[in-house]
């Protein structure tokens, strides 16, 4: 029996599943029942090298008996080894680091606007965003997000936004007027039902973008740190933005988010323009290091384009298999979706069952997350039972 209080206490803002998790190693995760699971939810494409995983744990021992927190009045010079870090992988110029994707996104929001009113000296303000996004929860990332149902009841919603069809260049092209900023997108809507951008859309943009003085913001919050099978999903597309945002796995489950900016976009903040008082801190930046280190040490983006392939060809013969139940496989690296006739909820609840942790991705989309040291056993477990799924449902 479970000794962990009743949620009677939290505010009623998620739909929970019925388990209690307390414990997980490596991609296996338990409840408070004792009952173990194949996790291939990641905690939403956060743990890519796995829970607890000993090279990052090692770290932030180490840095828990050394220094938490300190001021961004100070020097921090983990944040220095980072932002060093992240924009030698980028191929941009300089980093801001916060707490979380929401916070990294108002703050690429944030250093647009002021971008086209102080460094261009325009009254410039609107961004251009897509149908199906997801970019938030805050004010501005939620109105940014191109999906109605994170908006209901938050009214007035601020103004600057303007949302159009995704992958359509002519539509972005009929957004622009003397009011737009810049362009926000992700490469591959993860929450919006898995739906990748294509290369030409994507090389329009920023051709439109260079065109009108207009910067192009890249959310890399979910594909970012390598859940493509590049450290970032722009590496794809050849094309370099302004300006990208990140969390998730950066910290391999320790809260961060960062900015990460050409020199020019960045010249848009000065001291007192934008701050934080926790983000940054040398917990969050050990953690990210360590984080990319072990990355690098362990090969492991080599590991994603291997995953992919066997993950892919395992739902293609599903698809084939149940032509009427299954409909489609999208997605890039370990960012997939399976679009299925059935409610995608009964899929997760059946894999659940079988002590396996899979994602909706809209109520007809599955979506898979699994870590970057994931096992081709693990990844069979795992079309084994959506299979199981299908023929049962």
């Amino acid at each position: 029996m479970s000794t962990m209080a009743a949620p009677m206490h939290l505010m009623n803002t998620y739909s929970k599943w019925p388990i209690r998790l307390v414990k997980g190693e490596g991609n296996r995760v338990w409840d408070d029942q004792g009952n173990e699971y194949l996790d291939f939810v990641s905690g939403i494409a956060v743990t890519s090298l796995g829970h607890v995983h000993p090279k990052v744990t090692k770290r932030l021992h180490e840095q828990l008996d050394t220094l938490w927190h300190c001021s961004n009045l100070m020097h921090v010079p983990q944040q220095e080894v980072l932002a060093q870090k992240l924009c030698g992988l980028s191929g941009l110029d300089r980093a801001f680091f916060c707490n979380s994707g929401a916070e990294a996104n108002e703050g690429m929001i944030k250093l647009a606007r002021r971008y086209a009113q102080k460094v261009q000296g325009t009254g410039r303000y609107e961004i251009i965003t897509f149908q199906q996004s997801f970019h938030g929860r805050t004010l501005a990332t939620l109105t940014a997000t191109g999906q109605d149902k994170v908006k209901d009841g938050f009214g007035p919603l601020p103004d600057g936004f303007v949302t159009v069809p995704y992958n359509d260049l002519e539509a972005v092209r009929a957004a622009v007027t003397e009011k737009t900023c810049a362009i926000m997108l992700e490469l591959v809507q993860g929450e919006g039902g898995v739906h990748p951008a294509e290369e030409p859309f994507v090389k329009g943009l920023r051709q439109l973008c260079d065109e009108h003085g207009l910067l192009l913001l890249i959310d890399e919050i979910q594909t970012g740190i390598g859940r493509t099978g590049t450290w970032f999903a722009f590496q794809q597309y050849g094309i370099k933005p302004d300006v990208i945002s990140l969390a998730k796995a950066l910290g391999n489950g320790f809260p961060i988010g960062a900015v990460v900016a050409t020199e020019a976009a960045a010249e848009a903040f000065a001291p007192g323009t934008h701050g934080t008082t926790f983000g940054g801190n040398p917990l969050a930046m050990t953690a990210a290091i360590a984080t990319l280190e072990t990355m690098e040490e362990e090969h492991v983006l080599n590991r994603v384009g291997i995953l992919h392939r066997q993950l892919v060809s395992g739902l293609e013969k599903l698809r084939a298999e149940y032509p009427g139940k299954v409909l489609a496989v999208r997605g890039k690296g370990l960012l997939l979706g399976v679009e299925v006739t059935v409610p995608a909820s009964s899929i997760v609840d059946y894999a659940r069952e079988k002590g396996v942790l899979v994602l909706l991705a809209g109520p007809q989309v599955v979506r898979l997350l699994p870590s970057f040291v994931t096992t081709e056993e693990e990844v069979n477990r795992v079309i084994e039972v959506i299979g199981e799924a299908m023929e049962n449902l």
